[in-house]
């Protein structure tokens, strides 16, 4: 214990500040890419080791001196997704606890990386949560101390004032991010459509004000005892160190703590929809904008890469499929976005579109789904899936130069593949994807039987949600 407080000591009142020298990002757009041929380049070449210490924690380090910092993710295996009934955005209250202090600096988690120009902070998905800092490479071991002080201690600490607190954060944040942001509720109604009561995905990340409400104290405790354990974690270090020396320094502030268990993984039926669902959502927007969402391959199944390069060729740029037929030529839609949203369990395939001032949402709906329909008649030009595979480029070699997104690449390969060196299986998912093949995942999954729409329009929110019956529509295979 002393010798953890006085390296803490030494470090925070070193108080160094860190001039950040970030890489150049290539700021071509795809669009600028779009005719031109697609060549296959060369990855960049790295390293990454995984082993597992004797506790279980899996361990993923990726070498790279280029700069002189280091990113720690550290990746533990519960979402929302775990939840139980009657405690949904559990998960996520528990981040924001894990900010608040350990046995050993029972502070503001943040404190001793500000004065060293370090970033901080966590995420919470469906299928995993996330902590992670990128400091100066000296100071990685803070990193490491930090992290392990709160996997080894938290609850010595952990109080109701504690709890009362976040959970009042929590709460301010659902209603910010989801209450009163226009169209904000969005997902929330979706997940409630595609995915049935009692699925993993049926309810959002954030939970409900009743349930946050009901987590106690002895709740809390009892989550962290099942999931913040090594061996239901994850931790990847990508950045300028010596992989001996670090390997040393991991062994020893996590080597010792209790293993615990690893959770299952949750594997309910897999969802369909069966007959077309329509549902009008009264909010505080000056335009409607309809979704329409279809159920669609999980993370790296066949069909997930294709479906991530089709939504380029819908509607990425002025060009595009559905952009170019409503937006510049029919005038019909503000704005139009298509996109493959991939998570372990289940993909969901969103086509969101606002309406341009003065047009029935009906009639737009009708449109999307006639243009699509003949979007689909045909695979994507060579010079539409070259762009496509260009934007795909330009995001995926973008994450690979900054240690932080590379260290969250390593840790989510971990979680879905079980082996975090995926980079070369990753990429070759998008540059080997052929254009037929697109075009047979677009026509297989988007089919309007098989469809949920949402229509968002201008009234009282807090308004029940109408369900209608959809009509029968056209566009992708029976």
């Amino acid at each position: 214990m002393k010798r953890r407080n006085a390296l803490l000591g030494a470090i925070v009142s070193a108080g160094l500040l860190w001039a950040w020298s970030g890489l150049a990002e290539e700021t071509t757009g795809a669009d600028d890419l779009g005719a031109a041929t697609s060549k296959t380049a060369s990855l960049p070449a790295f390293d990454v080791e995984q082993y597992t210490l004797n506790n279980g924690l899996t361990v993923l380090l990726s070498e790279d001196h280029s700069l002189p910092s280091v990113a720690a993710h550290i990746v533990y295996l519960v979402g929302s997704g775990h939840e139980r009934k009657g405690r949904t955005g559990f998960a996520h209250l528990f981040e924001h606890l894990m900010f608040q202090g350990s046995a050993h600096f029972d502070e503001e988690y943040f404190a001793p990386f500000e004065p060293i120009g370090a970033r901080t902070n966590g995420t919470t998905s469906s299928d995993r949560t996330v902590y992670y800092e990128q400091v100066p490479s000296q100071y990685a071991e803070l990193a490491l101390w930090m992290e392990s002080d709160r996997m080894r201690s938290l609850l010595p600490v952990l109080t109701q004032e504690k709890l009362d607190n976040q959970r009042e954060v929590v709460k301010n944040e659902r209603r910010q991010r989801y209450e009163i942001t226009p169209y904000g509720m969005a997902f929330w109604h979706m997940d409630h459509a595609l995915f049935p009561e009692g699925h993993p995905y049926h309810h959002a990340t954030i939970g409900s004000h009743e349930d946050l409400s009901a987590a106690t104290l002895e709740d809390v405790r009892g989550f962290f005892q099942t999931y913040y354990v090594p061996k239901n974690a994850a931790l990847a270090m990508v950045g300028d160190f010596q992989s001996t020396e670090m390997k040393a320094l991991i062994e020893k502030y996590f080597g010792d703590i209790a293993q615990g268990t690893r959770a299952p993984t949750p594997s309910p039926p897999r969802p369909s929809i069966t007959s077309p669902k329509h549902w009008v959502i009264e909010d505080d927007v000056a335009l409607p904008r309809v979704y329409f969402a279809w159920l669609t391959p999980a993370l790296f199944e066949a069909g997930d890469a294709e479906l991530d390069l089709l939504s380029s060729v819908l509607s990425r740029g002025k060009s595009s499929r559905l952009f170019h037929a409503l937006v510049y030529k029919r005038k019909l839609a503000k704005e139009i976005h298509a996109y493959q949203m991939s998570q372990k369990l289940n993909g969901v395939y969103v086509i969101q579109a606002t309406a341009a001032p003065g047009t029935d949402l009906d009639e737009l709906a009708a449109a999307i789904q006639e243009e699509l329909g003949v979007a689909l008649l045909e695979p994507p030009k060579e010079s539409e899936l070259s762009r496509a595979r260009n934007d795909y480029k330009k995001h995926f070699f973008n994450q690979l130069q900054t240690f932080s997104d590379r260290a969250s690449l390593l840790g989510s390969y971990f979680l879905h593949t079980g082996k975090g060196d995926y980079v070369k299986e990753d990429y070759a998912r998008y540059v080997n994807a052929s254009a037929e093949a697109v075009l047979s995942s677009g026509k297989k999954y988007l089919n309007f039987e098989n469809s949920v729409r949402l229509d968002f329009v201008p009234g009282k929110k807090g308004t029940p949600v109408k369900k209608l019956e959809l009509a029968k529509a056209q566009g992708g295979e029976k």
